[in-house]
């Protein structure tokens, strides 16, 4: 049509395709800058596709809970390790950790009581148990001074309990071996430091604390209901987890593993001495004495040991669930089948290459 036409139409067919030229010209500008980043949205868009390199990795921590692996978080030897930023947030309880878990705020909680993460599991949440952190005495439920309380007197009888803590298994475990009825108590939900602070006012009977400062509060305003040796001869004991959201552990394995391989050669290392103590204290933000009397206490297990003694049908972690959840058997093993499973810890010390 335009080349039988005139002048005009001649004109008129450069102008559109210069027009179209021109459209093509702003297609492929733009198309660039969305692959080079050239703005906000891009950039973002192209670091979700392309880059899947973890930056960072958070992990969950009580203080004043001392354990040998505070020395490799002081000096900044798990970030050597493995090769990321590692933030350290810590926590009241380890039901909180549940929850930093769940919402995508914590990757690793380092020493989770075995409770609070058994409740978790048993509301279908997504992580999983990658170790044992610490085995220690049952913690001490805390009668205040001038009070007995007995099977024969403890009808609403005021209790400070951090529920769903290794502090409120330890409660229970201890109530049935003097054979007190606790649904015949007034159970109030207190973090450790409330607890303590509520025995010392008056405003509770007793106190089932965890925690070297709390502990030590609660001490000075009542007695332990009862002692390590009942605790002992009773069979009462606790130990703490390394838990770790599904989705950490299924896309960065390798990162989990250096994380164990740092903590359990932490562990090898330790000899108590009184550097190694008062860098553990300072970071713990306790004492020198109380972090030393902590620490005498508290047994860390070897990978070995972990893997003989906790997982697997018989374990420590399952005896612990069936206790917990009042289920035995193929109940508990249906529920937490995975639990009992030391998979995060083959070959952790026969592979490992991490300098400490």
């Amino acid at each position: 049509v335009f080349a039988s036409g005139g002048l005009g139409a001649r004109v008129l067919f450069m102008m559109m395709t210069r027009f179209v030229l021109t459209l093509l010209i702003g297609l492929v500008v733009s198309l660039g800058a969305l692959v080079s980043g050239g703005s906000g949205v891009a950039m973002a868009g192209n670091w979700s596709t392309t880059n899947n390199k973890k930056q960072s990795v958070n992990v969950a921590f009580f203080l004043e809970w001392a354990t040998p692996n505070q020395i490799a978080k002081v000096e900044k030897l798990y970030d050597q390790a493995m090769g990321v930023k590692v933030n350290w947030t810590d926590f009241r309880t380890g039901v909180g950790m549940t929850r930093a878990m769940l919402a995508g705020d914590i990757d690793i909680a380092y020493s989770q009581g075995f409770s609070p993460f058994i409740t978790a599991k048993m509301q279908g949440a997504p992580i999983e148990m990658a170790g044992v952190a610490v085995l220690y005495p049952a913690n001490h439920c805390f009668v205040r001074s001038g009070l007995k309380i007995s099977a024969n007197n403890s009808n609403g009888k005021r209790v400070a309990v951090p529920l769903q803590t290794m502090a409120d298994y330890s409660f229970r475990l201890q109530m049935e071996a003097l054979g007190i009825n606790i649904s015949k108590m007034r159970i109030i939900d207190m973090a450790p430091s409330d607890g303590a602070e509520a025995l010392k006012n008056g405003n509770v009977d007793m106190a089932c604390i965890f925690g070297g400062n709390s502990s030590k509060l609660a001490a000075s305003a009542g007695q332990p209901i009862m002692s390590f040796r009942q605790k002992r001869k009773n069979n009462i004991h606790s130990f703490d987890v390394i838990s770790v959201t599904k989705k950490f552990a299924d896309n960065h394995p390798q990162l989990l593993r250096k994380f164990l391989e740092v903590t359990n050669k932490a562990n090898r290392h330790w000899k108590g001495t009184r550097q190694q103590i008062q860098v553990v204290a300072k970071d713990a933000g306790m004492s020198f004495e109380d972090t030393k009397g902590q620490m005498s206490t508290f047994l860390f297990p070897t990978v070995e040991k972990q893997r003989n003694e906790f997982f697997g049908q018989s374990g420590f972690v399952a005896r612990g669930a069936e206790m917990l959840t009042g289920k035995t058997g193929n109940k508990v093993e249906k529920l937490f089948s995975s639990v009992f499973s030391a998979k995060h810890l083959q070959g952790l010390e026969e592979t490992s290459t991490t300098q400490i």
